[in-house]
């Protein structure tokens, strides 16, 4: 009797075995478990795969964020040095009328048109330029036309004389000359 309960117990190895609510043979049962590992292998890819994009799509946001952030500081700099030297081009144009009004050979007069010149050399090494605007198309965005003249001997639209002078730093207009234009 204890042989009966023994084998009652274990099931034969030829035995179908149970799982659930099904019968599945030996063989098969290993079939299951390498479709189990696949189908989670497969799903595990996928879940990879998503991780990787986002990691990707995270470090060229990054990668964005850092460019923008070195571009706007950048432009700020060239913002901040803008206003300063703007400050400066007021000076610059009391040692411009100061100079077209100085007596011919005085010793004096000479050295302000050094510290003239030096503003200048210094502006230039700044990137600032001076706007050569006699004689051109008046451009609303380089010149503010303060007075218009009739004239025969030029076309309509063209500058005839700079009252103050413009300035450029790089591409950027930090002064607009004002001019009068050939009505």
């Amino acid at each position: 009797m204890s042989d009966k309960k023994n084998n009652a117990k274990e099931p034969e190895q030829n035995q179908p075995v149970q799982t659930g609510d099904q019968s599945v043979p030996p063989a098969a049962e290993s079939s299951l478990d390498v479709d189990a590992l696949k189908s989670q292998l497969a799903e595990t890819q996928v879940k990879m795969q998503e991780y990787l994009d986002a990691l990707q799509r995270e470090r060229a946001d990054f990668m964005n964020y850092r460019r923008r952030t070195e571009l706007e500081n950048s432009q700020m700099s060239r913002n901040a040095s803008g206003n300063t030297i703007r400050k400066f081009l007021a000076a610059i144009d009391d040692l411009e009328r100061a100079l077209t009004h100085r007596p011919a050979d005085d010793v004096w007069a000479n050295g302000i048109e050094l510290v003239y010149r030096k503003f200048l050399t210094i502006l230039e090494a700044e990137g600032v330029m001076r706007m050569q605007v006699e004689g051109q198309p008046f451009d609303p965005n380089l010149h503010e036309a303060i007075m218009q003249e009739v004239s025969d001997s030029v076309e309509s639209g063209m500058v005839t004389a700079v009252l103050q002078q413009g300035y450029m730093h790089g591409e950027r207009v930090l002064r607009p000359a004002l001019v009068k234009v050939a009505q």
